[in-house]
């Protein structure tokens, strides 16, 4: 299993509870390489393959480089769970647009980038399993989430097209 966001929040839990249920080899993928090592180092502990990757998912060409290569020295990606996400809790009429657009690349372009490589390995052997961790804002938005908001009821409908493209 590929799990992005998996220092922190529903990542870290996702990556302990697939740990606990005796998954073999786990693909952590954060930003933060101290985390990553901490959080590879108390799953190693019983007896898990972990693989760090530290990669900014904003960063296409850089996921492409590190996931491309994971996907060579590791093998297939059975499941993917991305959980790698930002909100900017600010006013709309106070946000400022470089916030803006770091919730929408990671939010959703990163989610993204990561899914078409990864996907186009499970689509030639016909078996995988995408799983896109959205929000209670994907669903309900709210004042001060705007673009957060936006970025989940997009990840929601990627979700349902992949859902019937990809079945």
């Amino acid at each position: 299993a590929l799990v992005t966001g998996a220092t922190r929040g529903i990542g870290r839990a996702i990556v302990l509870e697939l740990t606990r249920r005796g998954i073999k080899k786990l693909i952590l993928v954060a930003r933060d390489r101290q985390r990553l090592g901490e959080l590879a180092t108390e799953i190693k502990a019983s007896g898990v393959e972990a693989i760090s990757l530290s990669i900014d998912l904003t960063q296409s060409t850089s996921v492409n480089l590190s996931i491309t290569s994971a996907l060579r020295s590791y093998g297939p990606v059975d499941i993917l769970i991305n959980c790698a996400g930002v909100a900017h809790q600010t006013p709309f009429l106070l946000s400022r647009l470089l916030k803006v657009r770091e919730e929408i690349s990671l939010n959703l372009i990163g989610t993204y980038t990561i899914t078409r490589l990864v996907a186009r390995h499970m689509a030639a052997r016909k078996q995988g399993t995408i799983v896109n961790v959205s929000s209670l804002m994907g669903k309900l938005a709210a004042p001060t989430m705007a673009t957060y908001s936006a970025t989940k009821f997009a990840l929601l409908g990627f979700t349902q097209a992949l859902r019937g493209e990809l079945s």
